[in-house]
């Protein structure tokens, strides 16, 4: 596999350092000095205008002295000379620029040169890494090219953070500790070009790094975000650490905007991102250790075994407040500790080994512990007790964990009297703490962490689970017909008309202008009835008396209809009444009320959240957020979240409510907003649950005054996640008439491609992939099958043979560059189906999906030996040229239209 676009920045074999400096204290010294002293091979040369030599080194004036490429422009001069640095580096083939400047003492000239200098690498292709005052450290290659003084340990770790200052804390906090790291770099608060999705990309393949830990302040780009992240966490654990979390209150109509806040929406993306969020730099590092070091648990239920049932339920106490479920030991378990444990020893869950338990009786108690089918993970609690053996304990627990996958977490108590037995546990790397509180903390953030790792490899389609079609095309015409009217709020009638086509069942709702209308629609419809006020300026309309329940005949719905219009008048003056809305008055003694609500974040776009309906909405923070698109393994989480959801089985007499009927309102609505870009808000409240269904009493949607014009393969651009592109889908026939499917590839193709790839001919495969690789990494196949749809976009033709056994014909497949304006790409073909007009098809499709995302170029590189591949591209209207590094490749271009129809 080819290098990443990244790996001259950080693998440079000369560095040029632009402002190096004798001057006592300044940045200049620091870095250089930390540069010279770091041990690093390559070339380091100092540039500075005004003296020769520099630090004993000879130096250069300017960058075009320097007679060797240099692969990577250390710029610490001030911000009027990045505009010359620039079209230097430009002009000299310099691809990249470290940028360490302090933006505290930044003026607003300063900030002017900055985005000017910006847009100018921009077009001159020069990639800015900064500004940070902390600069690029890789200790694997001894490359500290940074302001940081203090001393670093060579690991496994990589940290990026948006802070310079908490990094030089991280780092020392760290080093006390023992920990290493392969890459250390602050963004910046304010990123001019790389920022966290092409360092995840390359953290990927860097084989130096097994864990990342990232530290974020603010994200600008919720879709690149969350596609770098989630790719980063299919093949690597990634820990966060968010700042600022009390910040950014969401602003909107809905309950859902009154009652959420950033914070919850930060961790709803985090859950769907597939990693672990931590709340202190202590549980960062101890998270990191851990998965780096490969520990996982498959659930969140603990056993706790101590020698001595007091500090047994003190461990039961923290495990309640970090709600971690104790694990209901079996009753064979419980028999077989009945003979292991002294008669009066508590025997169930926590298990009071004794305190003159010697390490083979602590043996045995853990390993039925862990035997258990019921238990998840194992906390051992070890106190120095007259008779105990803390060293003979400690090599029983080593032994055992060697046996099982499941965590064995071990808290040793006490100082002098342990002090034999922790460096054992030290170095075989053992999951060890001085108090169980930690232990507890790290296994609840263990369970935290598959659960997410299992949300992430959800792919959900649009319309996974539906039987039916929205009508999307009715849908746009009311929401366009709603803008021209210049409405931001629709009434209610209208509102549920949305979701009724949707195929989400409401209540009746007919719109009454007087009392006499209302009466007759009463009649029509049957009593008793509901009034409720209709305006657009009035969100909640019991917070003005706007609602009247179980109305039984005319008097009493004229007087009502009287009262509420009377209240609106004192109480909301200016607002614009449409009317009054009659309804059935729905009464189901064994309905459950939740809410269903969709607000919009500017960063991660619209969040979905399922929670307590009616008054208790508003009241109680009883609620789980997911963004979409959602399915029904995420739906079930959401509601397992939620005090609410315990509801919903039966309860009190009550049947337990259709579940199906729930998961399709929740998959309808997260199709409604995916399609609907228009939609900002929307809120169902209450949505009556019962075991005939589900119900939609009230519903009401806000929605962008602004037409949103986007084509089809735009139209998921305001989401965070990309669905499954299922349009895409359809069926072709080759030159000889066989029919085959064309398709995007799935997260659970990965068997096909590893087959796909095994059944080519070495000449095949060292074309496509110019390697002589067998088969694919189990990384590498899950960077291949996990796509992003957005900025990786995979085709795939697929043959279904009489038996329903599906092969793959061939593949085509691009990754766009940073600007998403250009993108790579790669063809693969099975050799049996060479010559029947596959790679021309997969190529004009891939054309054709390229052009809609708005790219501009596709480039690609053909082996010069590859004479079919070179013949199709010439014929698909491919440029070809000798690459001067390389000649046995031609590199490949070709413009794309940007006028393609969609």
């Amino acid at each position: 596999m080819k290098p990443h676009y990244l790996h001259d920045l950080f693998n440079p074999k000369h560095i040029a350092v632009i402002g190096a400096s004798d001057r006592a204290h300044s940045i200049g010294q620091t870095v250089f000095a930390n540069l010279l002293t770091c041990g690093f091979t390559g070339r380091i040369s100092p540039v500075n205008l005004k003296h020769p030599i520099v630090g004993g080194v000879p130096a250069a004036s300017h960058l075009s002295q320097l007679s060797d490429k240099v692969d990577v422009a250390l710029v610490l001069t001030p911000t009027s000379s990045f505009d010359g640095l620039i079209r230097e580096c430009a002009k000299l083939k310099i691809r990249f620029m470290v940028i360490i400047k302090n933006l505290d003492e930044q003026t607003p000239k300063d900030r002017q040169l900055l985005e000017k200098a910006v847009k100018l690498a921009k077009r001159l292709q020069v990639r800015l890494l900064g500004p940070s005052i902390l600069g690029l450290i890789r200790p694997p290659q001894n490359l500290h090219a940074s302001t940081y003084q203090g001393v670093l340990n060579s690991g496994s770790l990589a940290l990026i953070t948006q802070s310079s200052g908490l990094s030089s804390a991280l780092l020392d906090w760290a080093h006390g500790r023992k920990i290493g790291f392969s890459t250390v770099l602050s963004l910046g608060v304010e990123t001019l070009d790389i920022d966290y999705g092409e360092i995840l990309d390359f953290l990927v393949q860097d084989s130096h790094t097994k864990g990342i830990l990232l530290h974020i302040h603010h994200i600008l780009d919720g879709r690149r975000f969350m596609s770098a992240l989630r790719s980063a966490a299919r093949v690597k654990p990634v820990v966060v650490l968010k700042s600022g979390r009390e910040e950014n209150h969401i602003d909107g109509l809905s309950t859902a905007s009154n009652v959420l806040d950033s914070n919850d929406i930060f961790n709803s993306a985090l859950s769907r991102a597939g990693v672990l969020r931590v709340q202190t730099i202590s549980q960062l590092f101890t998270a990191a250790r851990m998965l780096t070091a490969d520990y996982r648990t498959q659930g969140n239920r603990l056993a706790i075994v101590s020698n001595g049932i007091g500090l047994g339920v003190l461990a039961v106490d923290s495990a309640h407040d970090s709600n971690v479920p104790l694990a209901q030991l079996s009753e064979s378990t419980l028999q077989q500790l009945k003979t292991v444990l002294p008669p009066h020893n508590h025997i169930s869950n926590p298990v009071d080994t004794g305190n003159d338990a010697s390490p083979l009786r602590f043996r045995s108690v853990v390993k039925l512990c862990l035997d258990d089918a019921a238990v998840d993970g194992v906390l051992v609690i070890f106190s120095p007790q007259p008779g105990s053996d803390d060293v003979g304990t400690a090599q029983m627990m080593l032994q055992l964990q060697k046996e099982s996958n499941k965590p064995l977490m071990m808290a040793w108590m006490g100082d002098e009297k342990v002090k034999n037995s922790i460096p054992l546990l030290t170095q075989a790397r053992a999951i060890h703490f001085k108090s169980p509180e930690f232990a507890i903390e790290v296994f609840s953030n263990l369970a935290e962490f598959q659960k997410n790792q299992a949300l992430l490899w959800q792919t959900p389609k649009p319309l996974e689970g539906h039987a039916l079609p929205a009508d999307i095309k009715a849908a746009k015409h009311l929401l366009r017909e709603a803008q021209q009217q210049h409405l931001t709020v629709l009434p209610e009638y209208s509102s549920k008309t949305l979701l009724n086509q949707f195929h989400i069942l409401s209540n009746q709702t007919r719109l009454a202008h007087d009392e006499d209308e209302a009466v007759a629609l009463a009649q029509d419809m049957g009593y008793p009835v509901v009034l409720k006020i209709d305006s657009a300026d009035i969100f909640y309309k019991s917070n003005i008396g706007g609602v009247k329940l179980n109305i039984h005949d005319a008097p009493n719905l004229r007087e009502a209809y009287r009262v509420i219009m009377e209240r609106a008048a004192v109480l909301a003056p200016q607002a614009r009444i449409n009317g009054i809305t009659v309804q059935p008055m729905l009464q189901q003694r064994e309905a459950r009320e939740v809410m269903i609500s969709v607000t919009r974040d500017q960063v991660f776009g619209p969040v979905i959240t399922f929670g307590a309906g009616g008054l208790a909405a508003s009241i109680q923070k009883d609620n789980a957020t997911s963004l979409p698109p959602l399915n029904n393994f995420i739906i079930a989480d959401m509601v397992k979240r939620t005090k609410v959801g315990q509801t919903l089985g039966a309860f009190k007499n009550m049947r337990p409510i259709d579940q199906e009927a729930l998961e399709q309102v929740l998959l309808r609505v997260s199709e409604m907003v995916s399609e609907l870009p228009e939609i900002i808000e929307l809120e169902i409240n209450p949505l009556l649950l019962s075991p005939a269904g589900a119900i939609a009493v009230d519903a009401r949607v806000v929605i962008d005054e602004h037409q949103v014009k986007s084509n089809r393969s735009q139209r998921y651009k305001h989401m965070a996640i990309m669905p499954y592109p299922s349009y895409l889908e359809e069926s072709l026939q080759l030159k000889d008439g066989t029919q085959v499917a064309l398709r995007p590839l799935r997260p659970e193709d990965a068997d096909m491609v590893q087959d796909f790839v095994r059944n080519l001919s070495e000449e095949s495969r060292y074309n496509r992939f110019m390697s002589s690789i067998k088969q694919l990494s189990q990384q590498v196949l899950v960077r291949f099958t996990q796509l992003d749809y957005d900025r990786d976009m995979a085709l795939v033709l697929v043959y279904t043979y009489d038996d329903g056994h599906e092969e793959v014909l061939g593949m085509s497949r691009y990754v766009t560059d940073p600007d998403m304006e250009v993108c790579e790409f790669a063809i693969s073909i099975a050799d049996k189906w060479q010559g029947r007009g596959v790679g021309t098809l997969l190529m004009q499709k891939l054309f054709d999906v390229a052009s809609q995302q708005g790219l501009s170029t596709m480039r690609g590189e053909v082996l010069t030996s590859n004479s079919g591949m070179l013949q199709l591209m010439k014929k698909l209207g491919f440029k070809l040229k000798k690459d001067p590094e390389d000649p046995n490749i031609y590199i490949v271009t070709r413009l794309l239209s940007s006028d393609t129809p969609t």
